[in-house]
């Protein structure tokens, strides 16, 4: 199906794959902001954006090189969020973890080169590609020993990337995002820590905590790492890494302590359950994002205090929707 809005002449053309989900909500409007025609293109039929001027949403498989060849052929700028799995899934089914994601990003990297785009953007992961921090925050030259095969098929397709970046001069880069929060994210997925302790507060659950105060991440508010993405699209250097990240670390217990005074004023307990650490979760993450910053002027806006409590608004406000029978988006 395609879904099509107005859309203006001489603009850039940008596609976003796997832009129908959490991050893509936030970027696509800036896109648009930025004097762009944006098509989203999502294997999901089209639930998070509202459409807008000069946006088109394409649902379709972009395993099929055919289609890329035909949705990419007027493109000049590919953002590509797509992903199929998330750490614990990995965990359970490393062999699908592959299966599902290293293919797909292969054939678009090969289309991609094919057609002569300006700029390719992969969206890889901050959190994971790493493994365990030798020194913090880690830089993006940190070596990368993931411990995790969602850490390794994501570090693998960056390796893909710079071989045609190297042989075939594609113009890609690769951004690495710190741990994502912000309205609309959905819990309970096995990604996204702060939306699922919201909404285990509001549904009353038992959070799990893995190990006496959990990891350590640097949580970054959406809309700053939709601002880095669109920053490494218009100014980064093919052929670069970029971490998306605050500089700042906070465990799973910090999450909850900022949580717990809203949490208690709405009347809310927090439960939690302690259980022995997993072995595929890095004790400590925190990105160092000076190169982005230094490169493209990028940096963080939303203090965590701020995010934080604009999250748990959110949250509450769609439950008390919901409970009134309105269609949470």
């Amino acid at each position: 199906m395609v879904t099509i809005q107005p859309i203006g002449d001489n603009l850039n053309h940008c596609c976003v794959i796997g832009g129908n989900g959490f991050i893509g909500s936030y970027l696509v409007p800036l896109l648009i902001a930025s004097g762009r025609i944006v098509t989203v293109v999502d294997r999901a039929p089209f639930s998070t954006i509202n459409l807008i001027e000069n946006m088109r949403y394409v649902q379709a498989d972009y395993n099929d090189e055919k289609f890329l060849l035909r949705i990419l052929i007027d493109v000049d700028e590919v953002i590509d969020l797509a992903y199929a799995t998330v750490p614990k899934t990995s965990f359970d089914d490393p062999v699908n973890d592959i299966l599902t994601n290293l293919p797909p990003m292969v054939k678009l990297l090969e289309v991609a080169c094919s057609i002569g785009l300006n700029k390719v953007v992969l969206v890889s992961s901050g959190g994971t590609v790493y493994g365990r921090a030798q020194e913090l925050p880690l830089k993006e030259d940190h070596p990368t020993n993931p411990i995790s095969p969602y850490g390794i098929t994501k570090l693998a397709i960056e390796k893909y990337a710079f071989m045609y970046h190297e042989l075939k001069s594609l113009p890609v880069l690769c951004v690495r995002p710190g741990n994502a929060y912000g309205a609309r994210q959905r819990p309970f997925s096995g990604q996204g820590f702060v939306a699922t302790a919201i909404a285990s507060i509001l549904q009353r659950k038992v959070l799990n905590l893995f190990g006496p105060t959990g990891t350590i991440r640097d949580y970054i508010h959406v809309e700053d790492i939709a601002n880095g993405i669109l920053a490494a699209l218009q100014y980064g250097k093919t052929g670069s890494c970029y971490n998306i990240g605050t500089g700042i670390g906070m465990s799973n217990k910090d999450i909850l302590d900022a949580l717990l005074p809203a949490a208690t004023s709405a009347g809310f307990d927090i439960s939690v359950s302690i259980l022995p650490p997993r072995n595929f979760d890095v004790p400590v993450n925190i990105l160092d994002s000076t190169k982005l910053k230094n490169e493209t002027g990028w940096e963080p806006k939303v203090a965590f205090e701020e995010g934080i409590k604009k999250t748990w608004e959110w949250y509450f406000e769609a439950g008390l929707a919901q409970k009134n029978g309105a269609k949470i988006r």
